[in-house]
């Protein structure tokens, strides 16, 4: 079969079938697949018979699969004879970091965290002496599984025949240029890439992040141009292994997968139908026999059963009787009812179950200061997605520099609502102290604390100690963790669950 010939259909290996010509490229054409052993989706490779470099391909592809990282494309499979040549590895679905750039730069830690995953799995890749050398906006990507993916370790580089003498750098570099992308919108580079403008130049060479977008902490600045703008080091050392950006980026915030809550279900529910036979089959087998029947008594306890007979009979009077009294002095105090009549209700909004409230907006909380938190991220701690995240500014010390008491989240919920808990989604650096506020009035003196949590880190609750309701919840934070060399409260996410309006 020649490649020259192949279709939609077409099966490769008696396993894989082509189904959908994704892109074509120099003799190489991409395509989505169907691995029919395993019934999931693949990507395959195939080529024309005139590609020159199929043997550097299919060789990188059998180097690149035996590499372990998650956060590198998985190669399963790779060919090459008279008949055709293919490269099978990972179908991944996400946003690439030009997707993600759509609507301008990205938070800037939220860029950090992409860039620096993707700096750890290189730097697996490198000590198998694999490299990437063409790193791109199209190779990061957020997967819908909420991981990052290195797309096109070794075998992009071979399907272009790209070398180099110093592959540690290069890639260091591009890690540099996708952070510098994922900062500011633009790619530092003399032509447009992926969608994205040339980053904008000033004496000849390429401004630096913080010259390009407002808001870039300064040490982000800092690593991007040690990684890819070596005119603007002035005297900073350069970056230049994967390994080296990794430790720079070490101390950033990781993007968060968002928690799913799966439904409890029965073993036998999950498994295939042969399976489910077969547990089914094992739990009857292995049940204990039911009990054994209970054994008639002799006749000659009837005198006894008549007796015992009457003892119940007199027992159920005399049961009867104190109930009719108990009735009739409840229907003469008139003032016990009442006082039961709250049981129920409180009953019934104990066992009633909660519901997440949505706040109607958010805004960083700083009275104690410049009135102003990074309230332009604030929505993102109500957006539903743990991918994005509020974060405090910069503190030197846990103790917010000894600035202030604390500083936090503030809810507006539109109106009074009863707080049952509040499910905040933290960092996972240990340290930070939080308290919850609830209130009528956004002012924080008016604002009464109904919950603290010491050293919280991660998935945090706080659950008022007694019935609370307001219109302003708060995240207030008193002391923060370490984050990137200064500290910092941050939330990715934050839930209120209310059983209804106070």
């Amino acid at each position: 079969m020649s490649t020259s010939a192949v279709e939609p259909g077409t099966r490769l290996a008696e396993r894989f079938r082509l189904e959908d010509r994704v892109s074509e490229s120099d003799g190489a054409t991409l395509w989505k697949a169907i691995d029919e052993i395993l019934a999931r989706p693949v990507a395959v490779h195939t080529f024309e018979p005139d590609f020159p470099r199929v043997h550097e391909v299919v060789t990188a592809a059998r180097a690149a699969s035996r590499l372990t990282d998650p956060r590198l494309t998985q190669v399963f499979d790779a060919a090459e004879d008279d008949k055709t040549a293919y490269v099978v590895s990972e179908w991944v679905t996400g946003e690439t970091l030009t997707d993600l750039l759509a609507s301008g730069p990205l938070e800037p830690e939220r860029a950090a965290g992409l860039v620096a995953e993707a700096a750890e799995a290189l730097r697996h890749a490198h000590e198998s002496q694999l490299y990437h050398l063409c790193l791109r906006p199209a190779h990061l990507v957020w997967t819908t599984g909420n991981t990052v993916k290195v797309l096109g370790v070794a075998v992009d580089a071979a399907m272009y025949g790209l070398t180099t003498d110093q592959p540690a750098l290069d890639d260091a570099e591009g890690l540099g240029r996708l952070l510098y992308a994922g900062l500011t919108g633009h790619w530092p580079g003399d032509e447009e890439e992926g969608g994205l403008p040339a980053a904008p130049m000033t004496d000849g060479q390429f401004c630096t992040p913080r010259q390009v977008t407002a808001g870039v902490p300064g040490y982000l600045d800092t690593v991007t141009v040690r990684a890819c703008l070596p005119e603007s080091r002035r005297g900073q050392g350069p970056l230049t292994t994967p390994s080296e950006v990794a430790e720079a980026l070490a101390d950033v915030a990781r993007p968060m997968p968002i928690p799913i809550s799966y439904p409890s279900t029965p073993a036998v529910a999950s498994a295939s139908h042969t399976e489910g036979l077969d547990i089914a089959h094992r739990q009857q087998r292995t049940a204990p026999p039911p009990p054994p029947p209970p054994r008639r008594p002799p006749s000659g306890g009837s005198t006894l059963n008549r007796v015992l007979m009457t003892l119940v009979v007199l027992l159920v009077i005399a049961a009867v009787g104190v109930g009719a009294w108990t009735i009739g002095r409840s229907l003469g105090s008139p003032t016990e009812p009442e006082a039961k009549s709250t049981s129920p209700s409180a009953s019934t909004s104990a066992s009633a179950p909660v519901q997440a409230v949505e706040p109607e907006k958010a805004q960083g909380f700083d009275p104690l200061g410049d009135q102003d938190e990074k309230s332009e991220m604030a929505a993102l701690a109500i957006d539903g997605k743990t991918s994005t995240l509020w974060k405090t500014e910069a503190y030197t010390s846990a103790e917010l520099g000894n600035l202030k008491k604390g500083v936090g989240l503030l809810l507006d919920m539109g109106k009074s609502v009863q707080v049952s808990d509040v499910a905040a989604t933290l960092s996972d650096a240990p340290g930070a102290a939080v308290e919850l506020k609830v209130g009528d009035s956004p002012d924080l003196d008016s604002l009464k604390t109904v919950a603290t949590e010491k050293n919280a880190a991660g998935k945090t609750t706080l659950t008022p100690d007694q019935p609370a309701s307001g219109q302003y919840v708060l995240i207030w934070f008193t002391r923060v963790p370490a984050d990137a060399g200064k500290f910092h409260g941050t939330i990715y996410e934050v839930v209120v669950h209310s059983p209804g309006s106070a």
